[in-house]
This record gives C-alpha cells, sequence and structure tokens, in this order.
C-alpha cells in the first residue's frame, strides 16, 4: 500500500516539473513574439535600400578599400625613401662639415701665407732703403756734374763710375777735375749715414728711416779690364779704391767713425782687378764698362725675426727729431 503511494506520489512530481517547464517555454516564446511585433511596428520601408544599390555600395567600398591598401603601400615606400633620404641627407652633412673644416684649414693657411713674414718685409724694407739712398747720390751728382757716367747697378746695390768717369786709364790718381765728385759723394755721405748706423754720430728718427734699416758696409770697390797683367790689375784696382776712400776721409774725417750693428767702421775698401767683370771684354765697350769704381751699400741681414726689435733698440739709443729724409 505505502509503496503504491510513493509511486503515485513520484508520478505526481514528475508531472508537476513537466507542467513547469511548459509554462517557461510557452513564457518565452510569448516574450519573443512580443519583441518580434515590437521590432515590425519599428520597420520602415525608407530604411531598407535595394540589392542593387547595396551591391554598388559594396562594391564601391571594396574599390576604396582596394585603393587604400594601394595608398597605404605608396605610403610605406615614401616612408623607405623619406628614411634613405635622411639617411643620405646626414652623410652628406657629415662631408659638408668635413669640407667646412678643411676649407677653414686652408684658409687659414691662405691667411699666413698672405701675412707678410717679419723678417722678409723687414728684408724688403731694407733694399727699398737702400735703393732710395743710391738715387738720392746719383741725382744730386747728375744735377752737380752732368757728364759724369754714373749709373745704379742692374742688382740696385751700388753706385757706378764707368770708363774713365774718375781715373785716368792706368793711372790710380784721381782726375783733377773729378776729386770734386769724390768730395761731394762723401759730403752727401756725411749727411744721410747717420739715419743708417750706430754710434755717437747717429741720429735715427722714424722719418728718415722708418724701416729701421741698418747699413752693414759702404764698400769703395776697384775694377779693371782684362788688358795687362791680372796682379797689375788687382794692385790697380785696389790703389783706385784706397785713392777714393783717401779723398773722401780727407774731406769728411768722420765718416770712419759711422759704425754697423757689429759696432764695425761702414765705410771700407776693396780692389778686385778683373775678375768682376759686368760686360764681355771681347769688346771696347765692354771693357770700358769693366773699369770702374762702384760704391756699394750692403745692408745687414737679420737672421731671424728677434734681432729686428734688436736693431731698432740700437737706433733708439741714438734717437734725435728731424725734419725728414735727407
Amino acid at each position: 500500500m505505502r509503496g503504491g503511494f510513493r509511486v503515485h506520489h513520484q508520478e505526481e512530481e514528475e508531472e508537476s516539473a513537466f507542467v513547469s517547464m511548459t509554462d517557461m517555454t510557452v513564457s518565452f516564446l510569448f516574450i519573443v513574439m512580443l519583441l518580434l511585433a515590437f521590432f515590425a511596428s519599428q520597420y520602415n520601408d525608407k530604411d531598407t535600400v535595394s540589392r542593387s544599390t547595396y551591391e554598388t555600395v559594396v562594391t564601391e567600398r571594396n574599390g576604396a578599400l582596394e585603393q587604400l591598401e594601394v595608398l597605404r603601400q605608396i605610403l610605406v615606400e615614401k616612408d623607405k625613401e623619406i628614411a634613405e633620404l635622411k639617411a643620405t641627407t646626414a652623410d652628406l652633412q657629415k662631408d659638408i662639415s668635413e669640407l667646412k673644416a678643411k676649407i677653414a684649414e686652408l684658409e687659414d693657411i691662405i691667411a699666413k701665407s698672405k701675412k707678410p713674414d717679419p723678417l722678409e718685409a723687414y728684408l724688403t724694407r731694407s733694399a727699398a732703403e737702400r735703393r732710395r739712398i743710391l738715387e738720392t747720390l746719383r741725382d744730386q751728382l747728375k744735377i752737380d756734374f752732368p757728364d759724369l757716367k754714373v749709373v745704379i747697378s742692374e742688382e740696385s746695390d751700388a753706385l757706378r763710375f764707368q770708363g774713365e768717369g774718375l781715373f785716368d786709364r792706368g793711372v790710380s790718381t784721381l782726375k783733377t777735375d773729378r776729386k770734386a765728385v769724390v768730395e761731394k759723394i762723401a759730403a752727401r755721405l756725411q749727411q744721410i749715414l747717420p739715419c743708417y748706423t750706430i754710434g755717437p754720430l747717429s741720429t735715427w728718427n722714424e722719418q728718415c728711416n722708418p724701416g729701421a734699416s741698418i747699413i752693414e758696409a759702404l764698400q769703395i770697390e776697384g775694377h779693371t779690364d782684362s788688358d795687362g797683367n791680372p796682379e797689375s790689375n788687382l794692385m790697380l784696382s785696389t790703389a783706385r779704391a784706397n785713392s777714393t776712400f783717401t779723398t773722401m776721409t780727407a774731406s769728411e774725417p768722420r765718416l770712419v767713425d759711422f759704425q754697423n750693428f757689429r759696432k764695425q767702421p761702414v765705410l771700407s775698401v776693396a780692389g778686385y782687378g778683373q775678375m768682376r767683370p759686368i760686360r764681355p771684354n771681347e769688346t771696347l765697350e765692354g771693357k770700358a764698362t769693366n773699369r770702374r769704381v762702384d760704391l756699394r751699400i750692403i745692408m745687414y741681414s737679420p737672421s731671424r725675426s728677434a734681432e729686428i726689435e734688436r736693431i731698432r733698440h740700437s737706433l733708439e739709443k741714438y734717437e734725435e727729431p728731424s725734419n725728414g729724409p735727407p
């Protein structure tokens, strides 16, 4: 009896669970129907497109996407090109920097090469001063002695009295009418030398000698042609130089007191005979040119730039005001 009741009770429970599931299913379907009814009420024909329009839009969209992909690929390639250009630009900028550094180095070298070397500039000024002294002597002599054969040497270092300008041929004594020429030279040198020498007779100033040039030697040189015995010619040329020196110092005794940078007398004599011709001795004209007396001016040449200041200091010890160049 009890067993039959248990079976009957189990059947009732199963039937009740089935009814509940059915109710739930019906309720869910009812809700779905309500939602479909709602969406159906919201439907509008205007919100739809035709199939052909849809396909056209899709085609255009796909075409646009393809173009977009093409553009993307182009941008990728451009990015690569830009990267390569940046790398090339960096290399070029490096090259430009190196070239600029090289140009700056070359410009510095050029600037230094253009800048005059102090020693070279001093020597150039000294040569110019020597030329000016010789020109002053020559021009004055031509005014006082128009018929005198006197020229400046090709090297612009000597005043040259050619032929029988001062001496008769084979004679070492000055011509009587040429003694005045040598005395005139001595007087002019007495005016010029104080500005280019050191010692008690020096009177250097910026006006007469702005480059602080200094005379190393004022040499009276005798020369002959090739005629006769070489030893006799040497003696004759030396005797002529001595004769000129004696006449000059007799006229201006203080000439022997002018000193060079080594504190040696600047005035000296030398005889070279026929050893230093300036023209071939094969012609009479050449021989006449070689028979000469040279008044050679040798300027002091410093061995280094530091000596230039020493020279100036030596001259400044005897500095005096001047009215201008001689």
